[in-house]
């Protein structure tokens, strides 16, 4: 474990109070809010950044805009994020931080997507969102931008990166190769099997088991669909064709041996991946930057991954 990951455990442990999830939604929502300030870093200026609403499965998708440089006028491919939370925590706002690294980082226009969220909103409604947002990046965001867009990056983390998995499986069983590339960042993978990391670091590593079985339930409840591949991309039974990929775990998360096994099955089935496995850190980290130095050079590094996998 980095001293760096001990030190905010530490903190973290040393707080009273109930745990996020024995508060009611709305409180665990504003307590995760007030959290990122605390241990990200503020958000880096970008050119333009613009809130957006478009037509979706259940009513309207607030999405946001951040376009590192409006005044170009060449192709350029387009990510559209997806926040992590457990599909029920978690915003525009909570994951600006990040969006604003991605599209100066990157020097790409990124859509964040601000899908539906459960309890209100049990499944499939957030893959749903996410699903509806990317086709509509893939037919309007040039309209938007004013400039043709060559293809489109989806990543998210956690939550999100389960969204990113799930739209790329979508989107390739529809025939569109709108996507050049899927960036899953500690991703959820499977709600149904136990893995040994689920065990290993189930306590005290900022993910814990029991936040865990609260956010499957809250996303499915009574666990009807979680073979379902729109839940569980690992039930997934063919993955050829699916687009190439960059795949980020932490040694120390409790999701890291189910993203390294969907890492396994791209690669067995000839798609091209790049996997990191980070020593000593926590999942969460790319929205803990603030207190995990570490983490701001391991962003850079993520982000030489990508711009290499789309060269």
């Amino acid at each position: 474990m980095l001293p760096e990951v001990k030190t905010l455990l530490d903190m973290m442990a040393a707080q009273e109070g109930p745990e996020l999830v024995d508060l009611p939604v709305a409180e665990m929502r504003a307590a995760y809010a007030a959290m990122g300030p605390v241990i990200d870093v503020p958000g880096r200026d970008v050119a333009r950044v613009e809130d957006l609403s478009i037509p979706g499965p259940g009513g309207e998708i607030a999405l946001r805009l951040y376009d590192p440089t409006p005044e170009a006028s060449a192709p350029t491919r387009a990510v559209v994020f997806y926040h992590g939370g457990g599909f029920v925590i978690g915003d525009l706002d909570s994951h600006d931080s990040f969006a604003r690294r991605l599209a100066e980082g990157l020097t790409l226009p990124v859509i964040a997507v601000n899908y539906r969220l459960a309890p209100e909103h049990a499944f499939p409604a957030a893959a749903d969102d996410s699903l509806a947002a990317t086709q509509w990046a893939a037919d309007h965001l040039a309209f938007k931008l004013g400039r043709e867009i060559s293809g489109l990056i989806v990543c998210g983390d956690s939550a999100g990166g389960n969204l990113a998995a799930v739209v790329a499986q979508d989107m390739a069983a529809a025939g569109s190769k709108a996507i050049d590339l899927q960036v899953l960042l500690y991703p959820v993978t499977d709600l149904a099997r136990e893995y040994p990391s689920h065990s290993a670091h189930s306590e005290g590593k900022m993910l814990e088991r029991k936040a865990m079985e609260y956010f499957k339930d809250a996303y499915d409840p009574g666990r009807k669909n979680i073979e379902n591949p729109r839940l569980s991309p690992l039930f997934a039974t063919d993955y050829a064709g699916l687009p190439p990929a960059v795949v980020v775990v932490a040694e120390l998360d409790p999701l890291h041996d189910e993203g390294l096994v969907y890492a396994d099955k791209l690669k067995a089935a000839g798609v091209p991946v790049k996997v990191r496995d980070e020593a000593g850190i926590i999942h969460g980290f790319y929205s803990m930057r603030g207190a995990l130095p570490t983490a701001e050079k391991l962003t850079d590094e993520m982000m030489a991954d990508v711009k290499a996998a789309l060269t």
